[in-house]
């Protein structure tokens, strides 16, 4: 399997794809069902969280630029 890579998608979720597996915070891990790619909300109006169902869509606005942030302390 490839390495995980995730995608700070415009206007939407994290997309994460790749070799990974998702944990709670008591370390559980969440059943997948097979899939090697998910979306993660970042808008907090998903009905299926941590998971994007779309509801997103016309309520959240975040252009997705790459930068570099300052050396670590």
């Amino acid at each position: 399997m490839s390495k995980t890579k995730i995608t700070i998608n415009n206007n939407g979720s994290l997309k994460i794809e790749g070799d990974f597996e998702i944990l709670d915070k008591a370390g559980n891990t969440y059943d997948l069902g097979g899939r090697e790619v998910v979306g993660l909300c970042r808008c907090g109006l998903s009905k299926n969280k941590p998971f994007c169902d779309g509801s997103h869509n016309g309520n959240f606005e975040h252009e997705a630029l790459a930068f570099a942030l300052p050396p670590k302390k």
